[in-house]
């Protein structure tokens, strides 16, 4: 990948709103080019979408976040990756990443009330063969995600002038 796209890529993450003529001024190339790189990275699957971060506690919308360790077998010939498969399917399920230390993937799910969370960890999650041990942290709290701070900061942030 050339470092142009690197610089797209970053410059998208950032504000994914921003226009094709400002990308353009940015990077120092046409506009036609800025939208062909765009495209072709769609194409080879490297742009999956583009979504806004959204602070969800300034909403109506009532919903439980939870992180959960999971301890699971690996499969003959497949390793992590079908009992991934597997888990990833369930819509509760946001976020999927296989780590390591002491536990094997961390899930972020979401659902409506802590009910229905646990009601997916008793009985869908716990209950898979290769599952061999689960621990779940609830969000109480979002500071900061995808690099946005969620915390209004009312400092005045202008650099102080000395004479």
């Amino acid at each position: 990948m050339q470092n142009l796209q690197i610089e797209l890529l970053e410059l998208l993450q950032q504000d994914c709103r921003m226009p094709l003529e400002k990308l353009s001024v940015m990077l120092g190339v046409p506009m036609a080019d800025v939208g062909a790189m765009m495209d072709d990275m769609e194409k080879q699957g490297v742009i999956l979408r583009y979504s806004p971060v959204i602070n969800w506690d300034k909403t109506d919308r009532e919903r439980v976040e939870a992180m959960i360790e999971v301890r699971v077998t690996p499969q003959r010939g497949e390793g992590f990756d079908a009992i991934a498969k597997r888990i990833y399917r369930f819509d509760e399920v946001k976020t999927v990443y296989l780590m390591s230390g002491a536990y094997d993937l961390l899930l972020l799910v979401e659902a409506h009330t802590l009910k229905e969370l646990g009601y997916f960890v008793s009985t869908k999650l716990s209950v898979l063969e290769t599952v061999t041990g689960t621990a779940t942290h609830f969000v109480l709290k979002r500071y900061k995600s995808d690099g946005i701070i969620f915390e209004d900061e009312k400092t005045d942030k202008r650099l102080a002038v000395n004479p």
